[in-house]
């Protein structure tokens, strides 16, 4: 649903890397709880998991997070870390595609809470990550999304996708590189397995690698 201009706010982008990242895990954990929630995630999340999953940012080295404060509130945030240091599940696709894992940077999510969307943070977001790979020397950019089936009871009436804002960003699906992860949907008793479709950018305008022959 349209958040009504009345309703907005403005947030300034901040990019956090290392220790610094642990006093802001606990705002960070209830963020993704939050927005995951909503369509196409729809993600009952815990508390506890959030901080251990997110604690990893802090502990990896190139990782990153792109806070959106709100003054010292954090209304939004946005991660990402070499493709080398992410776990097995998600270099697997491109270890089968054989693409140089060494030269990806990873981007996790992106969440914003409703009243600062449509005044450019989502861009911001994708700009810093990639001034962040590029001072890394990674000069492919890649992310995931769910896929959902179209017919899907939950999906909001008028849904529009984000694909038309991705490829405005320069990114492009990649239908050899597929994931699965589980979560517990909020409608549903128990985890269930999710695809997950990667898209991705080349920052040197050099083509993306081809898909690996079968």
């Amino acid at each position: 649903m349209p958040v009504p201009q009345s309703a907005r706010r403005t947030a300034q982008l901040r990019t956090v890397t290392g220790e610094a990242l642990l006093a802001w895990l606990p705002a960070l954990a209830a963020l993704r709880i939050a927005v995951f929630r909503e369509w196409p995630y729809l993600y009952d999340g815990d508390e506890t998991y959030e901080r251990k999953y997110l604690a990893r940012y802090a502990g990896t080295a190139g990782a990153a997070v792109v806070l959106a404060l709100d003054g010292e509130r954090c209304v939004g945030a946005s991660t990402c870390l070499p493709l080398a240091a992410e776990g097995a599940n998600i270099r697997a696709p491109f270890e089968a595609a054989r693409w140089p894992v060494g030269r990806v940077c990873y981007f996790g999510e992106s969440v914003l809470l409703p009243e600062y969307r449509g005044q450019g943070i989502g861009v911001g977001f994708f700009t810093a990550r990639e001034a962040h790979a590029a001072a890394l020397r990674l000069d492919i950019c890649a992310f995931c999304a769910v896929e959902r089936p179209e017919d899907h009871p939950l999906k909001p009436e008028g849904y529009l996708p984000l694909d038309s804002f991705w490829r405005r960003r320069g990114y492009a699906p990649r239908p050899e590189l597929v994931c699965t992860m589980r979560w517990q949907d909020l409608d549903q008793p128990l985890e269930t397995e999710k695809r997950l479709g990667f898209w991705a950018k080349s920052l040197s305008g050099a083509p993306l690698p081809s898909a690996a022959p079968p």
